[in-house]
């Protein structure tokens, strides 16, 4: 399905061969355990190795990392325990592992664990590139592009290139673009990891992970991972995700219009400052994301006065909700700096563009702003 666009592709990855009077995307498989005589050498033997549900899902995800290519992709109960399997499952004592110090929140504890296991962990931000320089004698890089929540952006190729010279691995961890937006595997990496809790699935309803490799000895490393710490989802969602992929071009293509449209709407006013989307022309990260970003995501960051005009704005949104977590049909907002651990101001906002009505959400927005600014 190559030669297929996004839509198309999305509509009809990991489904099964027709068979008459079957369904076209067979129900969830509800199993620990299968009919198993003689040797195992069959596909389904036991329910934390493997699931046929699993299965057509991960032949889904895989056909939209790489399309046309051979991919593995091996799916989690969480995004985390995808970002887990990949970092615990290469580094050993003595290693050296190159983090980004302004990724994900929970990075961090990450951190903590690999230092607990003997690792050495150097970190450095996302933007200009800066993990360039904690290269050398590293084991592994992990790259977070965009990053969350303040949408910098990498060069993924200069990094790779630059890491496999230096004997390391490099991961990307893809979950605000998708595999729409962006394509770390063709992009060189050697592990594309998202947390599918948010665009992927994109109703905000389950926890999901996946780890995609081009190198079956890879991917044998981090299925084996998941094995031995049970880190597997369960069948009714693994259906679920596989249902909701085909929408995700529909969903994405108008999270990420209306995105940028919200982006220009605030660039336009005085209260807003800070404002990041690499969608937009005069983005310090604009540069770099047209050269390797097919779409730049559906989540906005800008900064507001301070804390209690952040509050005000959110209360005053009627079409948003309050939440944490991005990529669901319903847009979300929060003011990130509630958690802690993100080096972010206090006004700060996390938007993340939802599927409704460009023009009632822009309403919605540019409403609460006033009402903030009271």
């Amino acid at each position: 399905m190559s030669t297929t666009s996004d839509g198309t592709r999305a509509v009809r990855a990991g489904l099964p061969t027709p068979q008459q009077y079957e369904p076209t995307l067979p129900g969830p498989v509800f199993a620990a355990h299968f009919h198993l005589s003689g040797e195992p050498v069959g596909p389904y033997t036991y329910g934390r190795d493997t699931n046929p549900t699993w299965t057509h899902l991960e032949r889904a995800i895989g056909e939209l990392e790489a399309p046309g290519e051979q991919v593995e992709t091996t799916v989690f109960a969480s995004g985390m325990a995808a970002v887990s399997a990949v970092l615990l499952s290469r580094a050993r004592t003595g290693d050296t592992v190159v983090l980004p110090d302004d990724g994900y929140q929970a990075l961090p504890l990450v951190r903590e664990q690999l230092e607990a296991y003997g690792v050495r962990v150097r970190t450095a931000p996302t933007g200009g590139d800066a993990q360039l320089r904690a290269l050398e004698g590293a084991k592994l890089l992990w790259l977070e592009t965009p990053s969350n929540p303040g949408l910098d952006v990498c060069d993924v190729r200069r990094l790779v290139a630059a890491a496999h010279e230096a004997g390391a691995l490099v991961a990307v961890d893809n979950t605000l673009a998708t595999p729409l937006g962006q394509r770390p595997l063709e992009l060189g990496a050697d592990f594309s990891v998202a947390s599918d809790t948010k665009g992927m699935t994109g109703h905000g309803d389950i926890l999901l992970g996946h780890v995609s490799c081009k190198d079956p000895e890879l991917s044998a490393g981090v299925r084996r991972w998941r094995k031995v710490v049970g880190a597997i989802p369960g069948p009714m969602e693994a259906w679920l995700a596989h249902r909701s992929l085909s929408t995700v071009q529909l969903r994405v293509d108008r999270q990420c219009g209306t995105a940028l449209a919200l982006a220009e709407a605030l660039s336009r006013r005085s209260d807003v400052t800070g404002l990041r989307y690499p969608g937009l022309p005069d983005d310090p990260s604009h540069a770099t994301a047209v050269r390797q970003m097919r779409r730049f995501g559906s989540v906005v960051s800008f900064v507001l006065a301070d804390k209690d005009t952040a509050e005000r704005f959110l209360a005053g949104l009627r079409l948003v909700d309050d939440a944490t977590s991005f990529g669901s049909v319903r847009s979300t907002a929060e003011r990130r700096a509630r958690w802690g651990g993100d080096a972010v101001p206090e006004g700060f906002i996390r938007f993340s563009v939802g599927a409704e009505d460009p023009d009632d959400l822009l309403a919605d927005v540019e409403s609460a702003l006033d009402e903030a600014a009271r």
